[in-house]
């Protein structure tokens, strides 16, 4: 089920408030786009800025808007074992597909205590789950020793590996064997990923452009590696501008360029002064794929 490209939907606000009416224009260009699935509510979606009220009116968007066309993995991880139970069992009455579970930030737990909250969550709310290690972020690593344990729960499927390390995908792969979803948690790594057996990828660019996604990987899991290689370099100019400073600030100009939606973001991210220079070499990508129309 979570395999092929998933875009890390970002959030727009208009005013403060999230504004439906563009989440759902977002939904409907990633499906034109040919999508594999949808995560709201993750990293690139200021899931740390949300309410819970909010949190909850994002998911219930994307699942009215997707009408099934699409699984939604749902972001509702929290560093609170108890929390994420809370929110998950919402998402699950939403009727999400399945949730990203983050590990938990600056509690800095243990390997036996990840176990712990990853099994937790998996028993309590009876969803498939996928782990979320990210540890440039969280401050603390999921071991791929971990990751197989916790690919022994039959709701645990699959974990979004963000690190960007070829060898701890080779290793996460051999452990956890071929069902287990591998998925990219990082745009720039994504065909070496799948070279190495991944399965996919949950994507900050795809928001932007989820046909070079999705190209790249049917390409490579058809075996036609060249032409996954061509694509892997041709999205690497746009990939390097939307990673410029802290996603997802770039992504957000980016849409905003295009017209999709507002700038706007939560406090403590903010928009980029109009003279900066990532903002230049941001808008010069998206005309050289000539997104402008």
């Amino acid at each position: 089920m979570f395999r092929g490209a998933f875009t890390a939907l970002v959030t727009p606000f208009r005013d403060g408030r999230v504004d439906d009416p563009a989440l759902v224009r977002l939904v409907e260009a990633q499906i034109r786009g040919g999508i594999n699935g949808l995560v709201p509510c993750g990293t690139t979606g200021e899931s740390p800025c949300l309410s819970y009220a909010e949190h909850i009116q994002v998911i219930e968007v994307v699942m009215r808007a997707t009408a099934g066309r699409v699984p939604v993995l749902a972001g509702s991880g929290s560093n609170c074992t108890r929390e994420a139970i809370e929110l998950s069992r919402a998402c699950k009455e939403l009727g999400v597909a399945g949730t990203l579970q983050i590990t938990p930030y600056y509690n800095k737990p243990t390997q036996e205590g990840l176990i712990a909250h990853f099994t937790e969550i998996a028993d309590a709310v009876g969803l498939p789950l996928v782990a979320y290690n990210v540890p440039g972020r969280t401050g603390v690593d999921l071991l791929p020793e971990t990751v197989a344990k916790l690919a022994a729960h039959p709701l645990v499927v699959g974990v979004k590996e963000a690190t960007g390390d070829m060898t701890r995908a080779s290793r996460i792969r051999e452990l956890c064997g071929p069902n287990f979803a591998l998925l990219s948690g990082d745009d720039f790594s994504l065909m070496p990923f799948l070279a190495v057996g991944g399965d996919g990828v949950i994507s900050v660019g795809s928001n932007v452009v989820p046909e070079v996604f999705v190209g790249l990987c049917d390409a490579a899991r058809a075996g036609r590696w060249d032409e996954a290689r061509a694509r892997h370099y041709a999205h690497l100019p746009l990939t390097r501008a939307l990673f410029s400073t802290t996603s997802p600030i770039p992504v957000k100009h980016a849409l905003a360029m295009l017209g999709r939606m507002s700038v706007e973001m939560r406090t403590p991210l903010v928009a980029l002064d109009d003279d900066r220079p990532e903002l230049a070499a941001l808008r010069h990508e998206l005309e050289a794929l000539n997104l402008f129309g």
